[in-house]
């Protein structure tokens, strides 16, 4: 029986397309001047990880925003970078510059299964905050009320690894074969369920990950029955 439902975003939810392009590219925009402009605030605890995971210690604010256009363009999951880009695209959230988009079958679905019972959870490798932002800040409306909780690899870990799925089910304290995840990415699925989860792999036209077995998969939510 399941009890809990947790979703990816990119690629699941929404179209990969529209976080690299909206989210990374309002991010690369306005680094250099974020960093500049909260070089001894907000920008601070990024601007000196950076140096660190970089090796450069004495690295200056154009440098640190070279090295982490550099992660973004390379899709490196790197804590300073997430930190930026969800500070960054926070203020592009409010100003009405950016919104949360979404397949035509998931906000149905989410809706529905939230009417039945289930607790909807969300685990994406973009910061919580930038999660939060994009269900609130949707296209279709304020999302937020649908959803129990986010994780993060901050708050969760990687999502390849099995770990990460084990601190989930911990926190929601839901038995792990009661926890289903949905997905794009086959390694995430495999994760998924070495830790006991059950797991549905989604493939969309146009989406740049094939299915691959053990795993079921399924071209919307609308297939999918909890």
């Amino acid at each position: 029986m399941t009890r809990a439902i947790v979703l990816d975003i990119e690629g699941t939810t929404s179209p990969t397309d529209s976080v690299r392009t909206d989210l990374y590219g309002y991010t690369e925009k306005h680094l250099p001047q974020w960093l500049a402009d909260n070089a001894s605030g907000a920008a601070e605890s990024v601007i000196a990880t950076t140096r660190e995971l970089a090796g450069e210690p004495t690295a200056e604010t154009p440098r640190i925003a070279e090295i982490l256009t550099g992660w973004l363009h390379s899709d490196v999951k790197a804590e300073p970078l997430k930190a930026a880009q969800g500070a960054i695209c926070a203020q592009g959230f409010r100003a009405g510059e950016l919104h949360g988009r979404f397949f035509d079958d998931v906000v149905p679905a989410m809706n529905a299964w939230h009417a039945a019972g289930f607790h909807l959870y969300i685990y994406s490798s973009g910061s919580e905050r930038n999660q939060r932002d994009w269900f609130t800040y949707a296209t279709p409306g304020n999302l937020s009320p649908l959803i129990t909780d986010h994780f993060d690899l901050v708050t969760a870990g990687p999502k390849r690894d099995t770990e990460s799925y084990d601190v989930i089910a911990d926190r929601i304290a839901t038995a792990p074969e009661q926890i289903l995840f949905l997905s794009d990415h086959p390694d995430e699925l495999d994760a998924a369920t070495a830790a006991g989860w059950q797991a549905i792999g989604v493939h969309r036209p146009g989406e740049p990950h094939p299915p691959r077995p053990p795993h079921r998969w399924v071209s919307s939510f609308t297939e999918v029955d909890p």
